[in-house]
């Protein structure tokens, strides 16, 4: 008889590792709308099944808190039940052995108290009143409230030009979110329970390349009523094409010399083709939208164009760069990201050739200088960052993207000061080891690790720490601001000025493409509203009769990218379309939560805004 066996997967281990990883798919699709009650029953349940019954906090009380979250919701509870399952959930927490039973408790303590009033709720109104989104997911994830489900439904039917029209309902910039837009959406795709989630963001880019036919949308009656819209990026644009559709004169004013805003100097253009945003913001323009570049606007402007406009939508990004207030930091090879992306906006690329590059940051500014510094001839770069890399803000295709073109990253090493030499010229950055502790604001926080300062040579350093508001001269002038921020209503206008309106990074702190067309589709209803009227933006087309084909398995098309030794010598596209067949089998995928299940039981389709 053999002393130790060999350990062999048995058959009951390959069922369970494929529902441990079903239910792992599941908890992976973000919900926008359960109900918090229900949710936290559900999970407290599935914790008492972990559970391996030593310790009683872990083996009693799950039960316990568990049939006490049952009373809530059939319906048997009082307020003092409430205040029993904090008081067992707070107890579970703290005295609970292992993980198991004191993470149960410590998420069952963050529902009770996070969400009390739907708790409270249940109990009152014997319903759940808890009021997140009840759109279909993909939608609800969308900060711009796009038709996703429909637009997949004429790729499908391969109607590429409607399904731009679609997608220009509620956003006017699909070129531009094909190829950049972060896809939050994708997060709460449903069919991620079934295998892999949609692969959106390359179904818009696949419409957009590939429309039968320009068109023009239907622009309403001249209404006579002028608005100017301060600041030419993304929120400035949307605001501004919905306006122009209403009907009203919409004047923008950039103070740069080309439209786009951060789209422009902020994304490269490997990433964005600047003949793609151009022809973008040139046919937004041609829809009535009149532009004028290279005109800034002050304070004494602002007042200017509030006196001679109906109304003034204020987007003007967040342009000024953070410094890191470092020994060193106004040394010569000190650039900021900002400043370089800036440059490189309007055609005038640094020149890094057999230049060492040390890039400070780790989100996805950081990414984007440091893969334009090879572009730009550097020798080496080096991105230094305080956390891990799993703990980096940019994006993981990023991430990936400088890694694979050669970029090194310097992971748990926070900068100290700029080595200089006696010219005052950059020659390193000195850097002090850390190590990984708890968390602080939501991430792991790093603290100084018993280990001797680092240098990391270099001619140049690149400091990508963030953007933030040049709001002072607008402060002054009465404008309400928090840490540099302009404050507005629910509405976007600002406090104390009738009819100015504010959005975009000026408003939120900078933020992502997507979240900005959205402020600036916002504003323009709000504004048009303002003014009197009561426009409407509506579906106007048809879309493609509904058939059910989803239990079939198929895995995700992914878009590819162009070899890594061959992209980073240009400012090329470094990504890859999807074909035809692979968008049409991707478009196939879809399981039109829109008409069957969640999405046609709660909310539906928004046919007009």
């Amino acid at each position: 008889m053999a002393r130790l066996h060999v350990m062999e997967r048995s058959d009951a281990q390959v069922v369970m590792d494929g529902l441990h990883e079903a239910l792992g798919k599941r908890m992976a699709v973000s919900s926008l709308a359960p109900c918090p009650v229900e949710f936290t029953a559900a999970y407290v349940e599935m914790c008492k099944t972990q559970s391996c019954g030593k310790c009683t906090p872990c083996r009693v009380g799950l039960g316990v808190l568990h049939d006490l979250l049952e009373d809530v919701l059939e319906n048997r509870a009082d307020e003092e039940t409430l205040t029993l399952i904090e008081r067992t959930a707070e107890t579970i927490y703290l005295s609970a052995d292992c993980a198991i039973g004191y993470e149960a408790g410590q998420m069952a303590l963050t529902a009770i108290r996070g969400f009390r009033d739907d708790f409270e709720h249940h109990v009152q109104k014997h319903a759940c009143g808890f009021t997140q989104s009840q759109l279909v997911p993909c939608v609800s994830g969308c900060p711009a409230g796009v038709d996703i489900p429909g637009y997949i439904s004429l790729v499908e039917e391969g109607r590429y030009t409607d399904a731009v029209r679609l997608i220009r309902k509620d956003n006017p910039l699909p070129v531009v979110c094909g190829l950049v837009c972060e896809h939050p959406c994708e997060m709460h795709c449903r069919r991620g329970m079934v295998d892999d989630p949609m692969n959106i963001r390359g179904l818009k880019r696949f419409a957009c390349e590939h429309m039968e036919t320009d068109y023009r949308p239907g622009v309403a009656e001249p209404t006579g009523k002028r608005v100017a819209v301060v600041g030419g990026g993304p929120a400035g644009l949307s605001a501004a094409y919905y306006l122009t559709l209403m009907g009203h004169k919409a004047t923008i004013f950039e103070s740069r010399h080309h439209l786009g805003g951060m789209l422009r100097y902020g994304i490269p253009a490997y990433r964005l083709p600047r003949e793609e945003l151009d022809g973008e913001i040139g046919w937004l323009l041609g829809c009535g939208i009149e532009a004028s570049v290279d005109s800034p606007v002050d304070a004494e402007g602002l007042e200017r164009l509030m006196a001679d406009y109906d109304s003034v939508y204020f987007a003007i990004g967040a342009h000024t760069d953070r410094k890191l207030g470092l020994e060193g930091e106004d040394s010569e090879g000190v650039i900021s990201a900002v400043q370089m992306l800036r440059s490189i906006g309007d055609g005038v690329n640094p020149d890094f050739t057999g230049q060492r590059v040390s890039v400070i940051g780790g989100g996805n500014v950081a990414m984007d200088v440091a893969r334009s510094a090879l572009r730009c001839g550097a020798e080496k770069v080096t991105i230094i960052y305080r956390r891990r890399i799993a703990d980096m803000t940019a994006q993981d295709a990023e991430i990936a993207g400088a890694q694979a073109e050669g970029c090194e990253v310097l992971e748990l090493h926070a900068p100290l000061s700029i080595q200089t030499d006696d010219a005052g010229h950059v020659t390193g950055v000195i850097t002090q080891p850390q190590i990984i502790g708890g968390p602080q604001r939501g991430r792991p926080a790093p603290r100084a690790a018993e280990a001797d300062q680092y240098v990391v040579p270099c001619e140049r350093v690149l400091v990508a720490i963030g953007q933030a508001i040049d709001s002072k001269p607008f402060e002054d002038m009465g404008i309400p601001c928090k840490r540099g921020a302009i404050v507005v209503d629910e509405d976007s206008a600002v406090p104390g000025f009738t009819g100015l309106f504010a959005g975009g990074d000026c408003q939120t702190g900078p933020a992502t493409v997507i979240r900005a067309i959205n402020a600036g589709k916002v504003a323009a209803a709000n504004i048009d509203h303002h003014l009197g009227f009561d426009h409407k933006i509506t579906l106007d087309v048809d879309l493609p009769p509904v058939q059910f084909k989803g239990k079939t398995l198929c895995a995700r098309c992914e878009m590819t990218e162009r070899e890594a030794a061959e992209r980073v010598r240009d400012f090329d596209n470094v990504e890859n379309g999807l074909t035809s067949e692979e968008a049409h089998q991707e478009a196939s995928r879809c399981l039109r939560c829109d008409h069957f299940g969640f999405g046609a039981f709660r909310g539906g389709r928004i046919e007009q805004w």
